[in-house]
């Protein structure tokens, strides 16, 4: 299988490139973290490679850094997560971000990228939370949550906003600090609508 790739970068579109080795010119999806780095076109780049055989296709992803390889191999174990959903996880945030993330437990805030629900985050969570150790990312802790907090996310939800959202604007608004529910609520209102 191909594990890595150096070449002249023939091409580049957001989330792929092309590639020429020795006159060969090899389709790569790329990260968008790995897009950001791309040197101009012309120029040469070298991309770490995982080659996906199914039976109607082999696919290729590339990656800047191992460590991001290393990371959509660990996302490809979870149960539900394919190479596509796995490399648009990766453009959601830095790998450093997204190990502390995982780590930490924060399910909440995996849900904020695109594709990902839930069940999804929950079992990524689940499934690699013990897995992540050798990526030398301390887990990013939580931020505490007031009770306050939860009734007025809770109240947010049930009134059809979508819960990152929610989360969110609490989260800008801080801790309650003596406000009571009626002020917390607005406050979040007013965050969200902003």
């Amino acid at each position: 299988m191909i594990a890595h790739l150096r070449g002249t970068l023939l091409a580049t579109s957001p989330g792929r490139v092309i590639l020429d080795c020795n006159g060969v010119g090899y389709d790569v999806t790329v990260s968008m973290n790995t897009f950001t780095k791309l040197p101009e076109t012309g120029s040469e780049v070298s991309l770490f490679i995982y080659t996906n055989v199914r039976e109607d296709q082999i696919a290729l992803f590339g990656f800047h850094l191992a460590e991001e390889k290393a990371l959509f191999e660990k996302l490809l174990s979870v149960s539900g997560i394919g190479p596509k959903l796995a490399v648009n996880i990766l453009g959601g945030m830095s790998t450093r971000d997204l190990v502390g993330t995982i780590r930490g437990g924060d399910a909440a805030k995996l849900t904020r990228m695109p594709g990902v629900g839930k069940k999804t985050a929950e079992r990524m969570v689940l499934e690699l939370k013990d897995k992540l150790a050798d990526f030398g990312v301390t887990p990013a802790v939580p931020r505490p949550k007031h009770l306050l907090e939860d009734d007025v996310l809770s109240a947010l939800v049930n009134l059809g906003y979508q819960a990152a959202a929610a989360d969110k604007a609490l989260e800008k608004l801080g801790p309650p600090d003596g406000r009571t529910f009626e002020q917390l609520f607005r406050a979040a209102l007013a965050q969200i609508a902003h």
